[in-house]
Parts: C-alpha cells; sequence; structure tokens
C-alpha cells in the first residue's frame, strides 16, 4: 500500500485476533507499531511472537490508563499518525439476564474506550496536520442480533461516533468504521462449538468466517494513500451476509 511506510501506528486490542493481525500487516507495510492492551501475557510475550512490535499494557476503558499509554507512545514514536481502535469484548446472554455489570463492561471497553483513544490520538494528529482513524464496529452494529444486546448497542455507537468525527476532523483526519461480520478469531472460537460455527457458515453467502488477515488488508488500505478519500465512510466487510 502506497504512504504507509514508516507510518507511527496505534492499535488497540493489537496483541490478538483482528488486532493481531492488523499490527502485523502495518509492520510488513513498513510502518512503526505500538499495540495497547490489556492481557498481561499477550502484552509480554508480543514483541517475541510479534516482531517489531511494541505492547503496552492498559485497559481502554481507563481514561487515565489511557492517556497515560499515549503519552509512552508519544516517547516511543513522537506521535501517532493512524489509530485503529480495535480492543473488544462480548457477552452473549439473552437480554432479560444481561446484568448490569455486563452492560456497563461492554460498553465502557466498546464505545467508550474507543472515544478515549480516538480524541487522544486525534488531538495530536490535529496538532500535526494530519492523521487517520479507524474503529472496529460490526455489522451487529447495523442490524439486530439475537443475544448481544449490549455488543451491539455499543457497537452501533461507534459507527455515529465515527461519521461525527469524521465532520468535525475534516480535511485533515480521516475517520472511518470497519464493519466486520464473522471472523474466525480466539474470542469467536471460544464462544461457539464446531456445530454453530456450521450454522452461522451456512448463512453467510460465501459460506466462511472471514480470516483476521481479511480485515487486516482493509485497515491497511484505508490507512494508506490508496484510500484517501475515504472518510465517514461505515464499510461491512462480511462476505454478503447483512446483503
Amino acid at each position: 500500500m502506497r504512504g504507509l511506510e514508516g507510518k507511527r501506528v496505534v492499535v488497540t486490542g493489537g496483541t490478538s485476533g483482528i488486532g493481531e493481525a492488523t499490527s502485523r500487516r502495518f509492520l510488513e507495510e513498513g510502518a512503526r507499531v505500538v499495540a495497547v492492551a490489556v492481557g498481561e501475557e499477550e502484552v509480554a510475550t508480543a514483541s517475541e511472537r510479534i516482531p517489531g512490535l511494541s505492547a503496552i499494557r492498559a485497559d481502554v476503558a481507563d481514561g487515565a490508563a489511557v492517556r497515560a499509554a499515549f503519552a509512552q507512545v508519544d516517547n516511543e514514536l513522537g506521535g501517532v499518525d493512524v489509530l485503529v481502535a480495535n480492543a473488544g469484548i462480548s457477552v452473549r446472554k439473552p437480554f432479560l439476564e444481561i446484568e448490569e455489570a455486563d452492560w456497563q463492561r461492554v460498553l465502557d471497553v466498546n464505545l467508550t474506550g474507543v472515544f478515549f483513544c480516538a480524541q487522544e490520538a486525534a488531538r495530536r494528529m490535529v496538532a500535526s496536520g494530519g492523521g487517520v482513524i479507524l474503529m472496529t464496529a460490526s455489522t451487529n452494529g447495523l442490524t439486530g442480533h439475537r443475544l448481544y444486546a449490549d455488543y451491539n448497542a455499543s457497537k452501533a455507537g461507534v459507527i455515529l461516533l465515527a461519521r461525527t468525527m469524521a465532520l468535525e476532523l475534516a480535511p485533515a483526519v480521516r475517520v472511518n468504521a470497519v464493519c466486520p461480520g464473522y471472523v474466525l478469531t480466539p474470542m469467536q472460537r471460544a464462544e461457539y462449538s464446531d456445530e454453530m460455527l456450521a450454522e452461522v457458515n451456512a448463512g453467510i453467502p460465501l459460506g466462511r468466517h472471514a480470516s483476521p488477515d481479511e480485515i487486516a488488508s482493509l485497515y491497511a488500505y484505508l490507512a494508506s494513500d490508496e484510500g484517501g478519500y475515504f472518510t465517514g465512510a461505515v464499510i461491512s466487510i462480511d462476505g454478503g451476509e447483512t446483503a
């Protein structure tokens, strides 16, 4: 991709799943990448598993921790050109069984955490004259899905946050939301049996889950010069599911 060589990139949730694949892809493109993640072991082993990656441990739902993490990014990279706000969690429960703590934690990580990270990155980008912010939303933020009311609500919020930021920060900073459908990540695999996976695949026109690398490729494109006319976009990458 044109224009990614030497870019300073922050990927939240960047040590596993879609985030890990995204960190790897930007490194392959010649970018300098810092991952921000909450898993202690994932962060501790990140540089060994993903050569060239620097990892910072922080909970994106904690505003003070996010500010400290971006201060560390400043020390390591000298600023931010690209943010991929990807960190997220889900709780699979029927609506009537969702507890207040479940609801709050999912919203705190998936929406408030994106807000905290995006605001820190945007402040730096506006001051330096430009940048790109990409957010992991979901097809769950576009249509209703049973058993994920809290997750769905958080991802719908991410979509409108991205569109609003795109309006306010243009033309210097481009902001887009990516809406993956089913992606075979460790989080997804832990929640679904083989039978459940087969049932889901049967309802996807392409007949399979996406790989994390396929989502990472879209992030690389949107952050590159080749994706330079994308802002305020909400892009589904779902194998035809929402069609």
